[in-house]
């Protein structure tokens, strides 16, 4: 569900259009703000069929100023929320995933005003308890670090955005590549750049998008770059994992030893706890060997690779012990494969990993329950292994 925010500086002019189709055809957003569009609805909705957009949502430009567009290419994943002169407020609907909200935010361009962007943030942070992210010009900087060039930001302004932010559980996403989102007299002595394009979040659509990723594209026929927010969803699986006892780990004479020195340290122990420290133990210590097939046979095969040009007594000695060692472990990775296949009526010893591995494959993708639909029609999202 990608976003695409820019302050286009008016919708009229052929190669913002132009340009504007490219970008899109390029990174494929999802949902795509524009602020500062300066047309009236028709021109708006004209341009979102161009683009392919369902979902479109106008505020109309007051005169030659202003104006704001949201737009999303399927009108059943978006659901407006609220909008003014200053935002456009979705909520975003997908199947298969949580919802959140997005807001596009035009901040207040003059400074004595400033305070109404501020305040506005504060209205919609207590509106709903959606994971929330609002993106686009806000017209104001969180640090002095935020601009370069020309004469030093007001720490008033700084303090009373960082006061808005904090107020709504909100912070800042990192943007990826130039720092600055606008500029002016570039070349000049009075060149200054600005960071006013940004995406911040509340915590719990950072918990739920902790690998997001927001770009600054920075080539633009407006004074400001768009800026791209890629939300990344993690997925996750909660397996219970009980313990379960391997075959093959009776290849190996030391699971008999262990047994039964677990058992004999118990002693007093009633048969539950005896049989709950002795199910730890072979835990911990047959993890290592069933889970290592590929790594254990490699170090056979290299030690018989380098043993193989040895002419001493202990080499050839040593080459008959792990070749030995190479055999129990392909007969124990085939004894793994067959318990999980649950194919009992092929004799061991045939050599068959392929087959079991295949067949315990096509298992565990038969019992796995991707997604369950309740009856109201919402899904439920998780992965469910009944192989365990």
């Amino acid at each position: 569900m990608n976003v695409l925010s820019w302050n286009c500086r008016g919708l009229g002019n052929p190669g913002t259009f132009q340009f504007l189709k490219e970008l899109v055809a390029q990174k494929k957003p999802n949902f795509l703000f524009l602020c500062e569009t300066k047309c009236q609805k028709q021109r708006l909705e004209w341009v979102g069929h161009q683009l392919g957009f369902e979902g479109i949502i106008c505020v109309e430009a007051q005169g030659r100023s202003g104006g704001l567009g949201l737009l999303w290419k399927h009108a059943e994943e978006g659901f407006l929320l609220g909008y003014s002169s200053n935002h456009i407020d979705l909520e975003v609907i997908k199947e298969g995933e949580p919802h959140w909200r997005l807001t596009g935010f035009y901040g207040e361009s003059r400074r004595n005003f400033r305070r109404t962007s501020w305040t506005l943030l504060h209205s919609l942070a207590a509106s709903s308890q959606l994971p929330w992210c609002v993106i686009g010009d806000f017209n104001n900087i969180a640090a002095h670090e935020d601009k370069r060039g020309g004469s030093l930001y007001s720490q008033w302004l700084i303090d009373g955005f960082q006061a808005a932010m904090n107020h709504g559980d909100l912070t800042d996403l990192d943007l990826v590549g130039y720092p600055f989102t606008w500029e002016r007299g570039r070349g000049t002595e009075y060149w200054t750049e600005i960071r006013l394009d940004r995406a911040i979040v509340n915590s719990r659509w950072n918990g739920l998008f902790p690998n997001s990723k927001l770009s600054n594209l920075e080539t633009s026929p407006s004074d400001h770059n768009p800026i791209f927010l890629e939300p990344i969803v993690v997925q996750n699986h909660f397996t219970h994992r009980h313990f379960r006892f391997e075959n093959a780990w009776l290849k190996e004479p030391l699971c008999y030893q262990l047994v039964r020195d677990c058992w004999d340290s118990q002693e007093g122990k009633s048969f539950e706890e005896k049989l709950h420290f002795c199910a730890e133990k072979l835990n911990t210590w047959g993890r290592e060997l069933t889970g290592n097939f590929r790594r254990r046979l490699r170090l056979c095969k290299q030690e018989l690779e380098y043993l193989k040009r040895q002419r001493d007594s202990a080499s050839i000695q040593r080459y008959d012990e792990v070749k030995r060692k190479l055999f129990d472990i392909l007969d124990q990775r085939e004894v793994f494969w067959k318990q999980r296949a649950k194919q009992f009526w092929l004799k061991e010893g045939d050599q068959n990993s392929k087959y079991f591995h295949k067949a315990a494959s096509t298992r565990r993708r038969n019992n796995t329950i991707q997604k369950l639909k309740m009856r109201q029609g919402s899904l439920l999202i998780g992965k469910m292994d009944f192989n365990q």
